[in-house]
């Protein structure tokens, strides 16, 4: 694993926040390596990094450490902390729980959504769909989430909507690469529309079925795209 020359000045800190000044150092750094202004592999100085947030090196090193905890940084023996390189069994694990997870919610989704849960599933689909017409990158993504949130919304369980939305924000950094290819985005409309008729219909299984099998195709499509990425650690 070799350090890169990159500088973290393009890191920007919310000075705003009510809360305290390790937690914002903490999600900052975080933020930057899932949504990929870290680079998998790439070394974390101290220095570099607390000049570029405007603190002193201790929230930093506290922050490094809780990455470590999560699994988003590796400390290399002599040489230091490292964003750790993404792995497709990382991919595979984190798709096969988040699987089970929406096929859980759909189930319940069927038995309880309300009629204002499946409008804002199809009105988001919609746009989603037009969006993908455009090319409109932003409008994609903004208007997938809009659709998840309502849908992780209709099953009712706080607790499984907040284990979901932990996951997928793990899976920020898998992502990048799959948000910028719109032409596979063209068939998950249809996807999340079979999910929706299972909830509409209080078809348990089919939108069950049909949550799984978005997940599926998503994380098949999504292979593809990664699996010779240089961001990916070798497999052994």
């Amino acid at each position: 694993m070799e350090a890169t020359s990159k500088k973290h000045t393009t890191l920007k800190m919310d000075t705003n926040s009510c809360k305290p000044l390790r937690e914002v150092v903490f999600e900052t750094i975080r933020s930057a390596i899932v949504h990929g202004e870290l680079k998998p592999g790439e070394r974390l100085m101290e220095v570099k990094l607390a000049n570029a947030l405007g603190v002193s090196r201790t929230p930093v090193r506290e922050s490094i450490r809780k990455l470590e905890l999560e699994g988003l940084v590796k400390m290399v023996p002599r040489k230091g902390a490292y964003v750790t390189p993404m792995s497709i069994t990382d991919l595979r694990e984190m798709m096969e729980i988040r699987g089970a997870l929406e096929a859980l919610v759909a189930e319940l989704a069927a038995q309880r959504a309300s009629q204002e849960d499946l409008e804002k599933m199809k009105r988001s689909n919609q746009k989603f769909e037009e969006c993908v017409e455009k090319n409109d990158g932003e409008g994609i993504i903004n208007n997938d989430i809009l659709f998840h949130e309502a849908f992780y919304q209709s099953s009712g369980n706080t607790r499984l909507e907040n284990m979901i939305h932990t996951l997928r924000e793990q899976m920020l950094r898998f992502r990048v690469e799959y948000v910028r290819r719109i032409a596979m985005k063209k068939p998950l409309p249809g996807q999340h529309n079979e999910i929706i008729a299972g909830i509409e219909t209080h078809d348990a299984q089919r939108a069950s079925r049909a949550a799984l099998r978005h997940i599926k195709l998503t994380e098949d499509d999504m292979l593809v795209l990664l699996a010779d990425d240089e961001a990916f650690e070798a497999e052994q």
